[in-house]
Formats: structure tokens, sequence, C-alpha cells
């Protein structure tokens, strides 16, 4: 068999991933995380229901036809933690962050929830029927994320499959399916963030995608039933989830997602004199690309945001963690599979968004008493 040593990284990009977390760990309760857990299992039922696909039917995109079996691989759900509980920041279509490098998994804590190990849960994820796998992101080899994606690509080698870290020109199309090096690739595991293959770059992609011939993961349904913004101001709407859930999930999931609305429902001028309360979010993209908090907004700014596309959402602050007199912001993460627990990790960091670009920021292993 393989060995997963044959394909240690480079020393300088190992380094890249985690700059790394100054503490190996991070505690938080029991209880807040049963109830992180609960609400991200109470999404995939969502995601699940009849009336909750067929009421969004007609605000999704064609490539969330393509139907699967299997469930959105690594689908992370990130809170931030309050005095009333854990409180939803986003749904993260295909969440990283697992591999700390030095050819080291995030460490996971010691629960019921997370059976067997982390190396055997990934690889649980990936079809058997997935024997040529494409890992595929934009500029591959330059993304921040690319040594964990070589560290996923050593586990399914060693699992005896064949594995490309490709971008996607490096993909072509022929009659019968998408291949790489002459290789007809049975499926995508897709760190790309054009979640609905929109992109000139991914028609290839996409033609393979509708026509049957390739499967992807994580894929578009996953993102336009929960990972779209747009998503948690349906949540907010009296009436969708109540023909979908029972009442006490209803108010569970409202309690745990912030209040949200899209921006040309809302008073603006209300909203620029209430600013400093609210988050200003492009409903379809990825992370915190274009977030702004309303306290840090100018007036131009403010008056540029587009009515359809933005959603507005009730500021909740990241927890804080102090280590060597220095504070740091914290979140936390979990990573699902259909309603199975993967993993679970920590990001600390400064400043405003989770860029790791501070000594001692980065992923972090959590502790769960």
């Amino acid at each position: 068999m393989t060995s997963l040593f044959q394909y240690r990284m480079i020393s300088d990009s190992l380094l890249r991933v985690n700059t790394l977390a100054a503490l190996e760990e991070v505690t938080i309760k029991r209880d807040e995380f049963e109830e992180m857990l609960r609400f991200s299992r109470l999404m995939f039922q969502l995601k699940q229901n009849n009336h909750y696909i067929t009421s969004l039917k007609d605000q999704l995109p064609t490539t969330a036809d393509a139907m699967f079996d299997e469930s959105s691989m690594l689908m992370g759900y990130d809170f931030h933690l309050t005095d009333d509980g854990p409180r939803l920041i986003e749904v993260n279509n295909n969440a990283g962050g697992l591999y700390t490098g030095r050819d080291k998994w995030m460490k996971q804590p010691l629960i019921a929830e997370l059976v067997g190990t982390l190396e055997e849960r990934i690889s649980h994820m990936f079809p058997d029927t997935w024997q040529t796998i494409a890992i595929m992101d934009d500029n591959v080899t330059e993304q921040y994320m690319y040594p964990e994606m070589q560290y996923y690509a050593a586990l399914l080698r060693q699992a005896g499959r064949t594995v490309f870290l490709v971008s996607p020109e490096d993909i072509q199309l022929k009659d019968d399916g998408l291949y790489v090096d002459n290789q007809r690739v049975d499926g995508i595991y897709n760190r790309h963030t054009d979640f609905y293959l929109d992109t000139s770059e991914l028609a290839h992609i996409r033609t393979a995608l509708m026509a049957g011939q390739v499967a992807l993961n994580p894929h578009p349904r996953s993102y336009a039933l929960l990972g779209d913004k747009s998503r948690m101001v349906d949540w907010w709407h009296q009436g969708l989830l109540e023909q979908c859930l029972p009442s006490d999930d209803v108010a569970f999931i409202r309690h745990i997602v912030p209040e949200i609305h899209l921006l040309s429902v809302c008073d603006k001028a209300q909203l620029w004199q209430e600013r400093k309360i609210w988050v200003f979010k492009p409903a379809a993209r990825h992370g915190g690309k274009g977030v702004v908090l309303g306290k840090a907004m100018s007036r131009k700014r403010f008056e540029s945001l587009d009515n359809e596309t933005t959603v507005v959402q009730s500021y909740v602050p990241p927890s804080q963690v102090e280590h060597d007199d220095v504070s740091y912001k914290f979140d936390v993460r979990l990573y699902m599979h259909g309603e199975t627990l993967i993993a679970v990790s920590g990001r600390l960091w400064r400043g405003q968004v989770t860029n790791f670009r501070e000594d001692g920021s980065g992923w972090v292993s959590l502790n769960i008493i």
C-alpha cells in the first residue's frame, strides 16, 4: 500500500495552511456543541423536505436540478458563541481547515458523536464508485488551502484511488464525460467557489454535470438549498418553515439564525440610522468576501449596495479568546456529511475577517466539556 509520506508537502507550503493557532485547543461547553449539532442536523432534514424544495423551486438555478444520492461533503456550519447560545454566521458549502500542516489532521475531541478516526470519516464520504477523482479549484496550486487538498489526495491514494489536483482548464470534456490526462473522471471534489458553475471557465463541468456524465460534490443543489445566504432570508419569512417542520424546530432555527432580511424590503433611511447593529453581506458570495460591518460603513458604500443582492443581518460579534495577553476573535465550525458529524474545529483571528494574517491566527482543536 502506498504510504502517506510519499506525498508529503514541500515545507514552505505546509506552513501556508496554519500560521498556526497559538493555542492547542479551546474549550467549549457541551450544551453549546449539542445546540450546534442539532441545528446542523435540522438543516439536512430541511434540505430533504419536499415542501421546502417545492417552495424554492422558482428561485433555484438550473444546475441545482442535478440530483445525487450522496450527501454534500463537508458542509460547514459556522457559529459565533454568545451568552445566549450559538448563533449561525454562515453555511459553508465546501469547508476547509481540517489539515493543520506538518502531516497532521486537526485533532478531534473524544466524543461519542465522532465515530472512528477522522481519516476514516473523511474516506467514507467518497463513494466507492469514485475510483478516479479530480480535486478542483481555481488556480489550484496557488490556493491558500492547496496543502490541505494535497493531503486529501494522499489519503485517497492510500485507499487505492487515482487522484488529480486540478484547475478547471486541466479538465477536458469529451463525448462520454470529463478527462484528466486521458483518464475519465468519476467524481470531482469541488473546492471551487463558483458553486452554481456559472462562469465560462466551468462551462464544461456544467455540461457534463447536467448530462449525468460526472458526479460533483459538494454540488450546486446543496449550495442552493442551504449555503446561499438568500436561504437565511427565506428562513425568516413567516410561513415557509412552518409548513416544513414542527413548531419547536422552527423556533429553534430562528433562535440560532440572527435576524436577516433582503435589503430591498428594508427602510433604508431607518437602516442607515441603525447601521451599527447590522452587518451587510452579498447574498451569493463565499465566506467573508464583500461583508461590511454597519459600524464601519461609509454613506457612499451604503448607497452603492444593490437592493436585490445584499442581505442585512443582525450583527453578532464573535467571542474572544485571550492568549499571552493577546485577544483573538473565535468561532466554531461543524463539518457535516448529511446528518453525520465528520469533525469540529475553531478559528482564531484578529481583524475584521478570518484571513489568518496575524501571528497565532488559524484553526484550533476544540475540547468539549
